[in-house]
């Protein structure tokens, strides 16, 4: 099939809205980070930023040159939504998720999987995030 990554993403906001952030890890089949990036996103949701940072992480998996996409989330509602089983009502929301559409004709296969925050990768993420938000806020 090609180059299959994984992708470890989450975003997070303080006063949900409020400051917000995003951060991902991209990494190879074997485990190991090809990418690792993290940014702020100003005033926004925290489901808002964990659909930016998923879209962030997509975008560098495109061009990483990925043929097939893992994407591992630690929102529920976020990885619901993009696997059908919920719909997507918030008009911001859905902006965000027809964007992620649009990405996934990039790939041969996507996968969305909902994970524990107790996942190595997810909680580097998350400390990513953390760190950006310290720095900006």
């Amino acid at each position: 099939m090609g180059k299959r990554l994984m992708v470890f993403s989450d975003g997070g906001s303080r006063g949900n809205p409020g400051p917000a952030a995003f951060a991902f890890l991209v990494l190879s089949e074997e485990g190991r980070v090809l990418k690792a990036n993290r940014g702020f996103l100003g005033v926004c949701t925290n489901n808002q930023a964990e659909y930016k940072a998923l879209i962030s992480a997509l975008e560098s998996a495109a061009e990483l040159g990925a043929n097939a996409v893992t994407c591992h989330l630690d929102s529920e509602l976020v990885a619901k939504q993009l696997t059908g089983k919920y719909t997507v009502k918030n008009q911001d929301l859905r902006q965000l998720w027809q964007r992620v559409q649009e990405l996934k004709t990039r790939f041969e296969e996507v996968k969305f999987l909902n994970v524990p925050r107790t996942n190595s990768f997810i909680q580097r993420a998350d400390e990513l995030v953390n760190q950006t938000l310290d720095e900006m806020t």
